[in-house]
């Protein structure tokens, strides 16, 4: 008996001491760690991190950036010129948990995110309708938000998003699992969140636009020097459905709030399977399909992308007019 103790005390130690470690050295990100460049929204979760990009010769018109799962408002960067060009005025952010955001102990469910968005926009004081776009999981936070305050949406734009997947595949994962999804994701989740982007010695992206993957992966791992950056994916995990959101999608559908949708055919991430799901729920939407484009299409493929949604804007704005 004795011996099994000691074992358990050894394994138990080995298992957590590189936890320890890793955690260990983490810092809680403070307002020193804020660019020059936009602020922090006090709202009622915490400090929310945003950034408006104003262009030389405005129309008046704003467009919100809703980013993904685990790559803050940089993944814009690429495209904002399409925007910005066109005269729109821009407004990026980070959820929280992530990027420049605070990270509190809190739940990273759907109303979080929803409840968070409403916040800045009260806080920035956007009164009148914007154009909205998800990314990614920003995909299902837009139609939620979409489908509580439908009035002020004046169009949304879908990149690659999730919530068309039947069945959830973490259910069962034993890496989502209290304490063990802890370990796991502290140890591991560099290599679990980013291998989409790692350096592989694949070719190099060729839109001159496009950020490169060093640039991202630098980008995007500085994000693991802070304090509940991690917790924050996994509660996400835990929290809210990403894979089976087709029900506010079907609802948000039947606002005909004008919309497109920009997918990869080879995206690994959100397969494009999903798509004959989302043009069933929203049949009135524009599908912009990217050939061979994968799930970065939004800063490996800014042209396009940016182009396009450009383009969409530009024309519910003759439509208007």
């Amino acid at each position: 008996m004795r011996k099994l103790l000691i074992s358990l005390i050894v394994i138990a130690v080995v298992l957590w001491l590189p936890y320890f470690i890793k955690t260990y050295g983490l810092k809680t990100i403070s307002e020193a760690d804020l660019p020059d460049v936009g602020g922090w929204a006090q709202l009622d979760q915490g400090n929310l991190y945003y950034r408006w990009y104003e262009p030389e010769i405005p129309n008046n018109e704003i467009v919100v950036l809703v980013h993904g799962f685990s790559t803050p408002h940089f993944v814009w960067n690429p495209l904002m010129s399409f925007l910005m060009d066109s005269g729109y005025k821009v407004l990026a952010y980070d959820h929280f948990g992530r990027g420049l955001s605070e990270k509190p102990e809190i739940l990273y469910d759907q109303n979080l995110f929803v409840d968070s968005l409403k916040g800045l926009l009260d806080h920035q004081m956007v009164s009148k309708p914007f154009h909205i776009v998800g990314y990614s999981m920003g995909g299902p936070v837009v139609a939620h938000y979409s489908r509580k305050y439908p009035e002020s949406v004046k169009s949304m734009t879908l990149i690659a998003p999730a919530g068309f997947m039947i069945e959830d595949p973490t259910a069962n994962m034993w890496t989502i699992k209290p304490l063990i999804g802890e370990w796991f994701w502290n140890l591991f989740g560099s290599l679990v969140v980013f291998q989409d982007n790692k350096l592989d010695g694949s070719p190099a992206r060729k839109d001159p636009l496009a950020l490169s993957k060093s640039d991202f992966m630098e980008k995007a791992r500085s994000q693991m020097q802070f304090k509940g950056f991690i917790e924050s994916l996994l509660s996400t995990v835990r929290h809210f459905n990403l894979f089976n959101a087709e029900e506010v999608f079907l609802e948000v559908g039947q606002l005909n709030i004008p919309t497109l949708t920009i997918w990869g055919t080879e995206d690994g991430v959100v397969p494009f399977a999903g798509s004959e799901g989302l043009m069933k729920s929203i049949p009135h939407s524009q599908l912009i399909i990217i050939e061979r484009g994968k799930h970065d299409i939004t800063y490996a493929e800014p042209t396009k992308v940016g182009s396009a949604i450009r383009d969409f804007l530009n024309q519910q704005l003759k439509t208007e007019a």
